[in-house]
């Protein structure tokens, strides 16, 4: 096996349209966000005249003084910051508490496949919106918190990810744990 030292011109001139090619991929996910921040920024009569590109016109911080003043932005900001404070912690927890069984070898937990191909299921057959709509109004979550946080509790994919991850940490590690009075 050889190592290349040196990039010929064809390799050369590819990593160019490869590195501009992506640029422009960047650029358009990029832009929007700029021009959204410009807009919102400008002062209304530039901004309703669509004269605003990438750049504030008659830069003012009117638009967010009047936003914040808004009850309901209050309202629907606390709510968004409390789902997600409140659904990462729910994340985190059930994905942890799955992924870790579902890590350990089948002589350690003997219903793993039974657990993993129920898990597969669930995320190649998934119920869909209107099940989960039905789920939630019988167990009366409607218009609550938990009606946001609930059904996306336990992201699957997710658990496939940290179940990989748990597989690569050594067993001499564990053994280590136990040896110092560490519980499973």
């Amino acid at each position: 096996m050889g190592i290349v030292l040196e990039k010929n011109l064809t390799d050369r001139i590819v990593d160019i349209i490869i590195y501009v090619v992506l640029g422009l991929v960047g650029l358009t996910c990029f832009l929007p966000l700029i021009n959204t921040l410009a807009v919102s920024l400008s002062d209304k009569g530039p901004a309703e005249a669509g004269r605003v590109l990438f750049w504030p016109v008659q830069a003012t911080l009117a638009s967010y003084q009047k936003l914040t003043e808004e009850p309901q932005f209050i309202r629907s900001f606390t709510i968004s910051v409390e789902r997600v404070l409140i659904g990462c912690a729910i994340n985190f927890i059930l994905t942890i508490l799955t992924a870790y069984p579902l890590s350990k070898a089948k002589k350690v937990f003997p219903a793993r496949n039974i657990y993993m191909w129920y898990l597969v299921a669930m995320m190649v057959f998934g119920a869909g919106l209107i099940p989960m709509y039905i789920i939630v109004s019988k167990m009366q979550l409607v218009d609550t918190i938990w009606a946001l946080v609930i059904p996306r509790g336990l992201p699957l994919w997710n658990v496939i990810l940290l179940m990989n991850f748990f597989r690569g940490v050594p067993a001499e590690l564990e053994e280590a744990a136990v040896m110092d009075g560490a519980g499973p």
